[in-house]
């Protein structure tokens, strides 16, 4: 079995004297574990770092096997990354949210979207509403997508402002007023009727968290990541 793909380095870990087991984020193989002998030489390591984008050979003699990579640097980032804490924190996230795939499972444009981020960061202006989008998008594909489209429950299409919590449905600002003190902001950026100011960006967060602390993060016994709490934090 053998494939090459292009790759966002999510991480390593140490295997054995001098090798590690590389963690890609791949266009169109999602998800992939891989041997890379000698990777912790001095020639390595710098490719292998977080947010860097590889070109790999990947092979084994079975498909369920861990198998090697051949590594081949495509796009150097990790260290304008590590300049600074947007930068950190953001590809950690990143990380931490591609890791919620499924193992090998392929999504459409998730690997796009992770390379666009972080060739925003750590501009964490220009990057946070992409950030929030990326997690919107990330719950659509674990199959727990917010419905913004209309109002929930008036089928209206203009004035979008809140989200149900129960349904993850959009609700417009006539029909949510009784209630608007149980409902989740909706800012305009999400829907096109705004721009992305920092007080929009945070009430994304506070939207887009809510939903994958109860549908993601906690019925797997995980914690929010400790890294966007400190990117959030960046945004004001």
């Amino acid at each position: 079995m053998q494939w090459t793909d292009d790759g966002i380095v999510l991480g390593t870990r140490s295997h054995g004297e001098s090798s590690v087991i590389l963690e890609l984020y791949t266009r169109a193989h999602g998800r992939h574990l891989g041997l890379v002998r000698g990777g912790r030489s001095r020639r390595q390591q710098p490719v292998l770092q977080p947010g860097n984008t590889v070109h790999v050979t990947w092979f084994a003699r079975l498909d369920e096997h861990l198998g090697n990579y051949t590594v081949e640097p495509s796009v150097s980032r990790a260290a304008r990354l590590m300049e600074g804490r947007a930068g950190v924190a953001g590809i950690t996230h990143l990380a931490a949210l591609a890791r919620l795939m499924p193992e090998r499972e392929v999504h459409g444009g998730l690997f796009e979207a992770l390379e666009l981020i972080a060739d925003a960061l750590p501009e964490v202006s220009v990057a946070a509403p992409l950030m929030v989008r990326f997690e919107l998008e990330v719950l659509q594909e674990l199959g727990f997508g917010l419905d913004l489209s209309e109002c929930a429950a008036s089928g209206a299409t203009q004035d979008l402002v809140y989200v149900s919590p129960k349904s993850s449905r959009a609700v417009s600002r006539e029909a949510g007023e009784p209630w608007k003190d149980r409902l989740l902001a909706l800012p305009g950026f999400l829907t096109g009727s705004g721009v992305a100011e920092s007080a929009d960006i945070a009430a994304g967060f506070r939207l887009t968290g809510y939903f994958l602390s109860r549908h993601v993060f906690e019925p797997r016994g995980l914690a929010m990541p400790d890294a966007r709490e400190t990117f959030v934090r960046l945004v004001g």
